[in-house]
């Protein structure tokens, strides 16, 4: 029942944030709905690495996302996209490195904190920046990204719990069954079908693709964050959203499959960089 009515209420103000919010507006309230997850992420890694600044993951993920999406919608920094993509992965390695030397890191948490920085701020930034950049094109991308992952979620939970049998991955999450994913993959594929017949008028080879590919990149995003919570001996990332968890059990899914989607349907021609 908490489940129900945590969606309930959260779903209806997403859309509302989708469909009525506008540029960078909407890239705002994004990247504050991520930093809960942020939050989450670091304080999870806390344990890896108690004395590593991590906490700065809630300032350097949202301005990586802001460098992306500002690198895909204004005419100059498009011009220069070479050069920010070199500086960013300057920043991953000498950035980093720099900053765990001059904030005196234990040696033995040098590495730990070394992955969280590497991983955590592309995991955020990439999701952000993807959403922000799908309700640019057309705020309906991005209902078709929650329609994927929502729907998918939402199958795998229901008919795993009452038919699943063969256990998907029982070392990093007991409860994930095969048979869970596919009906998970059907769903959320007959979803994406189901919105391009609306949408578009007819089904894409090149989308129903696209979709494909990001039903898959959702069950790896969930896989990956109960491995994340495992390796750290975390059940849940928090508790702020009763029936779900945290705000990183919530969109664990969706922080790998956005960016899938986005990158799908530019290839499909569907979207344009900053459109």
């Amino acid at each position: 029942m908490q489940r129900l009515l945590t969606s309930a209420i959260g779903v209806p103000l997403v859309l509302a944030a989708v469909f009525l919010l506008q540029g960078w507006w909407f890239f705002a309230v994004i990247a504050l709905i991520v930093e809960g997850a942020v939050w989450e992420f670091a304080t999870i890694l806390h344990v890896r690495a108690p004395n590593a600044p991590l906490r700065l993951l809630l300032l350097l993920s949202p301005l990586a996302a802001w460098g992306l999406s500002l690198a895909f919608t204004d005419p100059i920094a498009v011009g220069t996209l070479r050069y920010l993509l070199f500086a960013a992965v300057l920043a991953l390695s000498v950035g980093l490195g720099t900053l765990l030397l001059f904030s005196r890191t234990p040696l033995e948490e040098t590495l730990p904190a070394l992955g969280a920085f590497a991983f955590g701020i592309p995991y955020f930034a990439a999701a952000t920046s993807s959403i922000h950049l799908l309700q640019r094109a057309d705020p309906w991308l991005v209902f078709l990204l929650m329609a994927i992952v929502w729907l998918g979620d939402t199958a795998a939970y229901y008919v795993g719990s009452r038919v699943g049998r063969h256990k998907m991955a029982p070392v990093i999450s007991p409860k994930k069954s095969w048979e869970g994913a596919a009906a998970s993959f059907v769903v959320a594929v007959a979803a994406a079908a189901v919105w391009d017949v609306w949408r578009r008028g007819g089904l894409e080879p090149g989308v129903m693709a696209a979709a494909a590919g990001t039903a898959v990149a959702a069950q790896i995003g969930d896989l990956v964050e109960s491995m994340i919570k495992r390796g750290s001996g975390v059940k849940d990332s928090g508790s702020i959203l009763p029936g779900h968890g945290g705000v990183l059990d919530r969109m664990d899914a969706m922080l790998f499959a956005a960016p899938v989607l986005l990158l799908g349907l530019w290839l499909a021609g569907v979207s344009a960089p900053g459109r």
